[in-house]
């Protein structure tokens, strides 16, 4: 696993052993960035069951302004930091030990730009983080889902499908924030 472009271009970076830590793919990363573009740089980003940190790591080492991990496994958390250090990226990051969902639940300290959910397949938690997102984002924010491909992304007040893309048994769906929280959005 590595950084593919950007400021950290070709650094190797760490994963855990444990198994339910799933690193993100060179080429599923390859594929996300290129489809999200212009929409990295001078962002914030909020990488959520961020494992190893590879994505919100891809995002910073391509521009982004500051990257939040949010990350409850002991051994992960250990990774990111270590990740954050051989990129030299610990300045514009901040890592949270704990559930995403009692980070979600405080107070935002500002909207995020972008926001990577990666919650563990076997968990299939993605509507509540999601719900629970929303009023973290900017305006026109982008959300990206990575997911068990079969596992179906419930639609959320707040956001609105652009794109889904599949790699063998991943999925990754693509929202955006439209700002609005009503049922009538669709």
């Amino acid at each position: 696993m590595r950084v593919i472009a950007g400021s950290a271009r070709g650094l190797l970076l760490v994963a855990p052993k444990d198994p339910r830590t799933r690193p993100i793919a060179d080429r599923v990363k390859e594929t996300l960035f290129a489809i999200l573009g212009d929409r990295v740089p001078d962002t914030r980003v909020l990488d959520l069951y961020a494992g190893t940190g590879a994505i919100g790591i891809e995002a910073l080492s391509r521009g982004a302004a500051h990257a939040t991990f949010v990350e409850r496994s002991r051994e992960a958390l250990i990774a990111i930091r270590d990740n954050l250090a051989r990129t030299d990226m610990l300045v514009r990051a901040s890592v949270h030990a704990g559930d995403v969902e009692t980070f979600l639940a405080a107070d935002s300290a500002g909207a995020f730009g972008l926001a990577f959910v990666d919650p563990p397949y076997a968990e299939r938690a993605i509507l509540a983080p999601l719900e629970r997102l929303v009023p973290h984002l900017a305006p026109g924010a982008t959300v990206v889902v990575k997911h068990f491909w079969r596992t179906p992304i419930p639609q959320v007040p707040g956001l609105a499908r652009w794109r889904e893309r599949r790699f063998g048994e991943t999925g990754l769906t693509f929202l955006e924030a439209t700002g609005r929280t009503d049922a009538a959005e669709e």
